[in-house]
């Protein structure tokens, strides 16, 4: 079974996390939520808050598959800021492990260094990123071993595209079907 980390910070875009764990857990692949600030609960952008199953810093990049981040401004610039979370980017990038990022999070992984020459974020996010290569008429933009997505309406399409690269399309399929995601293809 393979593992996801979704590590939240103070003020993430809740649409987004939700949207992320639950597709994730629908696929059966296991999920952690990793608390970068807290040790207990993570209140989002819009007061709505999710307890946590670990601390950030517990994490082992050997431990996790992929790791998923994520938006909202504010939790995106802890992210982008936060030791822990940028050094777990770094190895697993090392290691051409899959790493995400939605909205304003891709900023977290420009800051990490491991963006790639393609990729796609919140509108106006792109002014605050230093590597060329934004694309902003695509829900998810893939490239090597980096998936990014735009914002809160296509959180869904965005976790469909992580199943199919950790399970595969067939997957992807079932579940996108079982939710009434036919709009992601």
């Amino acid at each position: 079974m393979a593992t996801v980390l979704v590590p939240l910070a103070a003020g993430y875009e809740e649409v987004e996390a939700v949207s992320i764990i639950d597709i994730l857990r629908r696929a059966d692949i296991r999920v952690l939520i990793a608390g970068v600030d807290s040790k207990e609960n993570v209140v989002g952008a819009h007061n709505i808050t999710i307890k946590i199953d670990c601390l950030i810093n517990d994490v082992k990049e050997e431990d996790i598959d992929m790791i998923v981040l994520p938006g909202g401004w504010g939790g995106a610039k802890i992210l982008a800021e936060n030791i822990s979370v940028q050094n777990l980017l770094q190895q697993m990038n090392g290691k051409n492990k899959n790493i995400g990022a939605i909205c304003a999070a891709p900023f977290a992984l420009d800051k990490a260094g491991v963006l790639k020459s393609s990729f796609t974020c919140y509108p106006s996010v792109e002014d605050e990123i230093s590597t060329d290569g934004y694309v902003g008429y695509e829900k998810v933009v893939s490239d090597h071993n980096i998936l990014t997505s735009q914002g809160p309406a296509t959180a869904i399409c965005f976790a469909l595209a992580i199943i199919e690269k950790l399970i595969g399309k067939d997957k992807r399929q079932e579940i996108a079907s079982d939710v009434l995601a036919d709009f992601c293809d």
